[in-house]
């Protein structure tokens, strides 16, 4: 049963990384600028956060499900509205800074001495300025406790978390060595890659705009 739970969380944590959004393109961008090193150490900063986050919304889901409303006004605001605006912020700093820096050619290195504090740093903040996985894990952890696929007991939540830093991690991954083999296989350069990157950011937040746009309306 524990394995299973182990195997949820990889597999549930995974799909939910599946869709283009602020960290795998920061993981894509990172593996063409900076190396794989700097994504590994990017990457298990990350998910670290990640299991406690993932732990602590699992705690908090079948309380928060019965009681809180998505679409329920906190001071006249919708939380759906609220999450949509921070991530509309996100993307569009994430959108300057990527597009301000698209010229700057890449500097990789193999060498031990590599600095890997900024990519465990920018790691952990990401981790914790992540909102987008709040409706997540209200809806989806909601449903697996209903279901019982997995169990609410201690044990089980900490199996289930670490399950759920571990599906992070490979997806994470796969889009940071998928991003590199585009990169190989198609001859693109830093500068290409990185305008790309900046405009699809700016689409999502583009995207998010729209949609609370028709929604007031």
């Amino acid at each position: 049963m524990l394995f299973l739970t182990f195997f949820i969380g990889i597999v549930l944590n995974a799909m939910g990384y599946i869709p283009p959004g602020n960290i795998n393109l920061t993981v894509a961008q990172l593996a063409i600028n900076k190396g794989m090193r700097q994504v590994w150490y990017f990457i298990l900063s990350f998910s670290c956060v990640e299991v406690f986050f993932t732990f602590g919304m699992m705690r908090f889901a079948r309380w928060a499900m019965s009681d809180i409303n998505p679409n329920e006004a906190v001071s006249e605001v919708r939380l759906g509205t609220l999450v949509d605006c921070f991530m509309i912020v996100m993307f569009l700093v994430m959108g300057t800074i990527t597009w301000r820096n698209r010229k700057k050619v890449p500097k990789t290195s193999n060498k031990k001495d590599d600095k890997r504090s900024g990519s465990v740093l920018y790691g952990l903040i990401l981790g914790v300025l992540n909102p987008v996985q709040i409706p997540f894990w209200l809806f989806f952890g909601n449903y697996v406790i209903l279901h019982q696929w997995i169990q609410t007991d201690y044990l089980s939540l900490v199996i289930f978390s670490l399950g759920s830093g571990v599906g992070s991690s490979l997806a994470l991954y796969v889009y940071a060595h998928f991003a590199t083999y585009i990169q190989e296989k198609f001859a693109l350069s830093s500068l290409i890659i990185n305008k790309s990157i900046a405009i699809f950011l700016f689409a999502l937040a583009a995207y998010l705009i729209v949609k609370q746009a028709i929604v007031i309306l």
